[in-house]
């Protein structure tokens, strides 16, 4: 099952997401098999302020531990986060079920 996590990061955390975001990448890397896609969410200004992740996960809490074992959460980088359920109807162009 596909989990998505929107995840806004705290006021004035930019330096510790770039500080942070060495450790992220590479545990990004490590669990390559249990990504669908993610990337950061931009501010006004271009900056990153967030994150979105979509994980492939056994269940909820297969999902919340690879949340909870990420460098950024583990930094306490995020003020607020997300954690729901998630199906592609759209991929490539493609509309599907």
């Amino acid at each position: 099952m596909q989990f998505v996590l929107t995840a806004h990061d705290r006021p004035g955390a930019l330096a510790l997401r770039l500080e942070t975001r060495p450790a992220h990448l590479d545990y990004l890397r490590a669990i390559a098999g249990s990504l669908v896609f993610a990337g950061p969410m931009l501010d006004e200004d271009g900056k990153p302020c967030g994150s979105v992740m979509v994980y492939e996960a056994e269940d909820r809490a297969a999902a919340e531990a690879l949340v909870a074992q990420d460098p950024y959460s583990k930094a306490g980088l995020f003020a607020q986060t997300e954690l729901k359920g998630y199906r592609v109807v759209v991929k490539d162009g493609v509309v599907g079920a």
